[in-house]
């Protein structure tokens, strides 16, 4: 490995089911990487130093003295140890300033403050604000006022306000979708007999969704049933309906709420195939001007180790081709 591209920084994404290590060079390049199945709820005996070591020994073995920051569950309450949350508006400087160091054997592991939004009805993320602010690294014209999507087990939708984290929401989609498909009637059909990927079935549970504004769409999950039983929907397509309905209430809650004001630019964040489901189901909803930024997470984790003075501050190493429109 030659001297430019020498590691400058050990970055961790250590969330509630997978842990992710990115071994980093000059402005944020990515020299090697490697995951685990070791989330905070599946860490080998609840021993997140052991982990930790068996993970990154061998880089911090190599490269002795190397900061290593980590973002996620890993600072929680059940993590490691827990970092109390910043507060709403949140900048980049705010989770710097909240930054708690643990002791490894390779030195100390510093951990991100999630983010508290201390509403009447309060709402918490820990991870995901690393990618916000990665984001606004990769396009900084979202900067004074954006909506970021995060698609996901628990799908959050960022407002950002002038740098700062101004408020945020918590939607449980994906559980919700889970919980249905394993332990309900819903999801029994396709569970025996086998799943179908149909757009077209995701496309009628959106629009199922879409046209419930007045009663919601809990009146209409049992239809997942029902249109099976009357053999207008196939068992293998029942899923992709189910899912249909459940990202389509999450969409017309949240766009509800907007159509007072002017939607502000929307960018989708996280995993490639989910964000192209939210770009599908946005479309179905009338909203087509939507970005996808890829690599925000390991941007973001630069981003705040140079704020942190752990690493010197260089241009980053992702370009802006990461953004699609």
């Amino acid at each position: 490995m030659s001297e430019r591209l020498a590691p400058a920084l050990i970055a961790l994404d250590w969330g509630t089911s997978s842990l992710r290590a990115y071994l980093l060079g000059e402005g944020g390049r990515v020299l090697a990487a490697q995951s685990r199945p070791w989330g905070i709820q599946h860490t080998p005996d609840g021993d997140f130093a052991r982990a930790y070591e068996e993970l990154v020994g061998d880089w911090c073995r190599q490269w002795p003295g190397l900061p290593a920051l980590a973002c996620g569950m890993i600072g929680s309450r059940q993590g490691w140890r827990e970092v109390p949350y910043a507060l709403c508006p949140a900048t980049s400087s705010n989770l710097v300033d909240g930054l708690l160091a643990v002791d490894t054997a390779y030195g100390p592991l510093y951990l991100l403050p999630g983010v508290l939004d201390a509403s009447a009805l309060p709402n918490v993320i820990r991870g995901e604000e690393t990618q916000v602010f990665g984001a606004l690294q990769l396009a900084p014209e979202l900067r004074e006022h954006a909506l970021l999507v995060l698609p996901g087990t628990h799908s959050k939708w960022v407002s950002v306000r002038d740098g700062a984290i101004s408020h945020f929401t918590t939607h449980m989609t994906g559980e919700l979708f889970a919980v249905l498909r394993d332990h309900s009637i819903l999801g029994r059909p396709a569970r025996e007999q086998g799943i179908e990927r149909s757009d077209e079935a995701f496309c009628r549970g959106l629009d199922a969704a879409r046209q419930s504004a007045a009663e919601g769409v809990s009146g209409r999950l049992f239809s997942t049933r029902s249109l099976l039983l009357t053999e207008r929907l196939t068992a293998g397509e029942s899923l992709d309906y189910l899912s249909g309905l459940l990202i389509g209430e999450e969409l017309r809650s949240v766009l509800a709420s907007l159509e007072e004001h002017a939607c502000p630019p929307l960018v989708l964040i996280g995993d490639a195939h989910l964000c192209e489901r939210y770009r599908l189901a946005l479309g179905r909803f009338g909203v087509t001007a939507v970005r996808t930024l890829e690599n925000a997470g390991v941007t973001g984790l630069w981003h705040l180790a140079c704020a942190a003075a752990l690493v010197t501050a260089t241009p980053t190493a992702v370009s802006r081709s990461a953004m699609h429109v």
